[in-house]
């Protein structure tokens, strides 16, 4: 519907250029159209009058009369309105929203995706846990909204790539190693030789088992055999890494996560990125050497302060492997890249931007496009939920899942905004009610599914949706016409979701729908006697259910059709 606003001003502007109204060389401002807070001020308000003012040289409320007047006509427009300073304000006709619930159905699972994308690679990076460990809630909230942000991208029209990257290099790699070699010893982490930054979870003994066993990982389809030397800590670093990715693989099936792309940090050394980012950064004169280290001028790019590249001791500082890694992004044809990281690295997201710009490759200032979230806080029984027997130190994403099922979990970790806290309610997460969200949406589109059931059972006849629609001038209610509003927004709420890598926006609007749902079905029956009245009637929900599944597929929940 906005769209086809935006085309009828577009058209109306073009008619005051040709009459000299607005300069014929005017390059058309970006306006805004926007639904309007009540539905007594029209259904959408438009600002284009307020930003073709100045180069009019007119003022606002004259020049929105005259665009108003250059509006071509249009059935899916009531009548047409001017507000307060010169906002143009648009009342749909019923068809309007009548034709809407024939494309809902005539568009079925592709309703609501665009080509806006237009077929550009967008890369997004997400989970990309160190492979020392099982996941925990935290790495559960980045794997669903680095999921859900991909999969809104992808019905916006962008070609994506799911990426993980695994840190497979570094002092937390060495620490595992230490830690199964140790328990391949005999040794517990509450003896003396324990290793100090030992992993103490029970998990490093079944690594420690399974490498003296001598058994064989297939990560990704390289295949790794446990050596049973524990000696050879190589060998031991080698298995303990691949048998720890696997389980990370495992736990992101059964959370409907998968990934296209899997990038190790270790291949930027051995294939020379590393080394290849930092001379092209001193060919170009963006570092300096001072006190035996190699210093990055990220103030020239905005940063707070100058970097150290290489320390005195030759090693490098841990944002340079990240600076070559997002130039493999660009070289590998991500033009839009997107990565989910916790709210705690943002102190290293400046300095990585301007070693990306240092490259002179002509890589865009913004370039990656960072969404950060806050940590997760679990509750059960009203008491904070922190620890896991199997990794001693945290509560795992299997742990979440096993008690609180894949679609509560996924739900509530996207419910809301990345930067906003998240606590997780385990018992409301389990409840079967009202008060649950997923609950409350999956069981608005088995209740049409019922109807549908119903319907047969009575021996009345399938619902004929193209009569239906032809019908929908009867539906007249407060809560039919809710329902036709909400219907309405879901491809605007899709374009948001994806222009803003705000996924939540989805959940939040299914909880509307589904709402909107439930009074019609409490305040009317759909399955009446009038036959045409039915029939309209059921179509409308008909529709609603299509939406929400769409809806419910963009966030990876199912769609029930019993309950």
């Amino acid at each position: 519907m906005k769209e086809q606003l935006r085309e009828l001003l577009l058209q109306a502007i073009r008619t005051l250029q040709n009459d000299a109204t607005l300069p014929a060389d005017l390059e058309v401002p970006n306006f805004v159209i926007e639904r309007t807070r009540s539905r007594e001020h029209g259904d959408f308000a438009a600002n284009a009058a307020m930003l073709l003012a100045k180069p009019a040289r007119a003022k606002p409320r004259e020049l929105a009369e005259k665009l108003v007047a250059a509006l071509p006509a249009n059935a899916l427009v009531g009548k047409v309105e001017i507000a307060g300073p010169g906002f143009i304000n648009f009342f749909l006709a019923p068809a309007a929203y009548h034709a809407e619930v024939g494309q809902v159905l005539a568009n079925g699972n592709a309703y609501g995706r665009s080509t806006s994308g237009k077929g550009v690679v967008a890369g997004v990076e997400f989970v990309s846990a160190n492979p020392t460990g099982p996941l925990h809630v935290g790495h559960g909230r980045n794997a669903v909204l680095g999921d859900c942000i991909a999969r809104v991208l992808d019905a916006a029209g962008w070609a994506v790539k799911r990426e993980f990257y695994y840190n497979d290099a570094g002092v937390q790699i060495h620490n595992l190693a230490i830690s199964t070699q140790a328990r391949a010893r005999g040794i517990t982490p509450n003896d003396a030789g324990w290793p100090e930054d030992g992993y103490r979870g029970d998990y490093i003994a079944d690594v420690a088992q399974a490498y003296l066993n001598g058994d064989s990982v297939d990560v990704e389809g390289h295949v790794v055999t446990g050596a049973k030397n524990v000696d050879d800590l190589d060998a031991i670093r080698h298995f303990a890494v691949a048998y720890l990715r696997r389980e990370q693989n495992l736990d992101l099936a059964a959370f409907g996560v998968g990934f296209d792309v899997y990038y190790l940090e270790s291949s930027l050394y051995t294939q020379g990125k590393v080394e290849e980012t930092v001379g092209k950064l001193v060919a170009h004169g963006h570092t300096y050497e001072e006190g035996g280290a190699l210093w990055l001028r990220s103030t020239d790019y905005g940063d707070d302060k100058d970097r150290v590249m290489r320390k005195s001791d030759g090693t490098y500082t841990y944002f340079v492997p990240d600076v070559a890694y997002h130039m493999t992004k660009w070289q590998r044809g991500y033009v839009n890249a997107v990565t989910v990281l916790g709210s705690d690295h943002h102190g290293s997201l400046a300095r990585v931007k301007a070693g990306l710009q240092a490259l002179d490759e002509g890589i865009p200032k913004g370039y990656p496009n960072y969404v950060l979230y806050q940590m997760v806080t679990v509750m059960r029984g009203g008491e904070e939920v922190k620890l896991s027997k199997r990794a001693g130190s945290y509560l795992t994403l299997r742990d979440l899942i096993e008690e609180a099922g894949r679609d509560a979990t996924r739900y509530f970790l996207i419910a809301r905004k990345a930067d906003s806290q998240l606590v997780f309610d385990i018992d409301l997460a389990r409840s079967q009610s009202n008060d649950n969200p997923v609950y409350y949406i999956q069981y608005a589109h088995a209740r049409v599914c019922r109807v549908l059931d119903e319907l047969a059972e009575r021996g009345l006849p399938a619902v004929d949706t193209k009569a239906g629609v032809a019908q929908l001038a009867r539906l007249d209610t407060e809560h039919e016409q809710a329902l036709f509003t909400e219907l309405s927004r879901y491809p605007e709420v899709l374009e948001a979701a994806a222009a803003n890598l705000e996924p939540h926006l989805i959940a939040q609007y299914l909880r509307e729908l589904a709402g909107a749902l439930h009074s019609y079905y409490h305040e009317h029956k759909w399955i009446v006697d009038d036959a045409e009245l039915r029939n309209a009637r059921i179509t409308l929900v008909l529709a609603t259910r299509q939406v929400i599944r769409n809806g419910l597929d963009l966030l990876g929940l199912s769609a029930p059709e019993k309950m």
